[in-house]
């Protein structure tokens, strides 16, 4: 068996274990009404969509129920249609704003299966293109980004309520 070594998701998994002891959940706290997240993109009414702030790849987000919930099937029927609609939505708007070859969607539910925050479910979309990975992350100890955060941010949030309007133009509701 060959195994890939990526250290630098270290400071990752660290920083999870001082949220745990401290007993905050950052994706409750984005989805605070006068939340002033800086990763935050945007929200629906009932789930929010931020910034992963240690990345695998340039645009790699989380969608969240804003409830704290620790599993799909705790979720009502609203939340979880909404949850996956967001996730369609932030496919296409990933799709449009930086064109990648492929994408990796999933939910990591419970510690066993690596989710970084047990506690509170929530869908990775990670955008990815052909040569993404490469000797940087296993030899170099470091994962390059070639995008600032910020930047990011801007972009998908500018094209994610370009969306919004459109749609709830089309449809003369909110989602």
């Amino acid at each position: 068996m060959n195994h890939l070594w990526s250290p630098w998701r270290s400071r990752y998994i660290e920083s999870f274990s001082d949220a745990d002891r401290n007993e905050t959940c950052f994706l409750c706290d984005a989805s605070k009404i006068d939340s002033q997240d800086p990763l935050l993109i945007g929200e629906s009414e009932l789930c929010i969509i931020i910034m992963n702030r240690y990345p695998y790849n340039a645009g790699h987000i989380l969608l969240s129920p804003k409830r704290h919930c620790p599993d799909l099937l705790m979720l009502s029927e609203e939340e979880y249609h909404d949850l996956m609609v967001l996730t369609r939505i932030m496919q296409s708007v990933l799709v449009s704003t930086y064109a990648p070859h492929g994408f990796n969607i999933g939910v990591n539910l419970g510690v066993a299966a690596g989710a970084g925050v047990p506690g509170h479910v929530h869908v990775h979309i990670v955008p990815r293109w052909n040569g993404d990975t490469n000797f940087m992350s296993t030899i170099g100890d470091s994962k390059v980004i070639s995008t600032s955060m910020e930047k990011i941010v801007l972009e998908l949030r500018q094209n994610f309520n370009n969306v919004m309007n459109s749609t709830n133009a089309q449809r003369g509701t909110a989602l």
